[in-house]
């Protein structure tokens, strides 16, 4: 079965910023406008390699990537950020792994560099979910920390030893709306959680609010949640050369 695997982030606007420095950077980078004949899929090389390859992406994917946000995060971009189309090939400094997480801070510098991108953080509230205890506790088991690679199926979540802020963060784009941890749950738990695809009438198993309840012991209430964003001061369509 098809699932997309996920690299949550998950730190706020403010975090995110506070990891770029100027000595996190690529070694070498290019950036050039795609040329119109060669418009067509868009491909992102895959994470964790000395290497990050980017090819017919739009500057609002790359801007997606950087800070570890939604489209719906960035807030006063030209209507030509989701349209214009660029190819970026990059290099690590020797040794160092482009992991989702550190890819952040050299992609934030690039772009401030090539686009001479400036944002700076905000935050609105917006209808979303609390992720709260149901009735009788949590269901979920508890796992021990390390390394894990959650997925959202079409049919269900799953990931190995998270805490409960990471499922938030998945259950976000499950329910389409923000969800925050409202839990006071600590530590990492295994989450598996099996819920009709959404369009499907078809399926006999339950809605994933029926499903958190029963499979882990949480429920989604909705509320007024507080949503962090992205602002963009200014950025330039031409991207400058080395």
């Amino acid at each position: 079965m098809t699932g997309i695997r996920l690299g949550f982030a998950l730190a706020s606007c403010f975090a995110l910023y506070s990891q770029s420095a100027p000595d996190l950077r690529f070694e070498v980078a290019s950036v050039k406008a795609t040329p119109q004949d060669r418009f067509g899929n868009t491909s992102i090389s895959p994470y964790g390699t000395g290497r990050f390859t980017a090819t017919n992406v739009t500057l609002e994917m790359l801007i997606e990537l950087a800070f570890g946000m939604r489209d719906d995060q960035i807030q006063g971009a030209p209507g030509w950020l989701a349209s214009e189309h660029y190819d970026l090939q990059a290099k690590a400094p020797d040794g160092v792994k482009l992991t989702y997480d550190e890819l952040h801070a050299p992609l934030q510098t690039l772009l401030a560099e090539r686009f001479k991108l400036a944002t700076h953080c905000g935050s609105k509230e917006v209808s979303g979910y609390a992720l709260v205890l149901a009735k009788g506790g949590v269901k979920l088991k508890e796992g021990k920390p390390g390394k894990t690679q959650p997925m959202i199926l079409p049919n269900g979540v799953q990931a190995a030893s998270i805490p409960i802020a990471v499922l938030a963060g998945m259950l976000t784009r499950v329910a389409g709306r923000p969800v925050v941890d409202k839990t006071g749950l600590s530590g990492n738990f295994n989450v598996k959680l099996q819920y009709a695809p959404a369009n499907d009438p078809k399926s006999t198993l339950p809605s994933v609010f029926t499903a958190l309840q029963e499979q882990a012991g949480l429920k989604l209430e909705a509320t007024k949640v507080p949503y962090d964003v992205i602002i963009i001061d200014h950025v330039e369509r031409v991207p400058i050369q080395d």
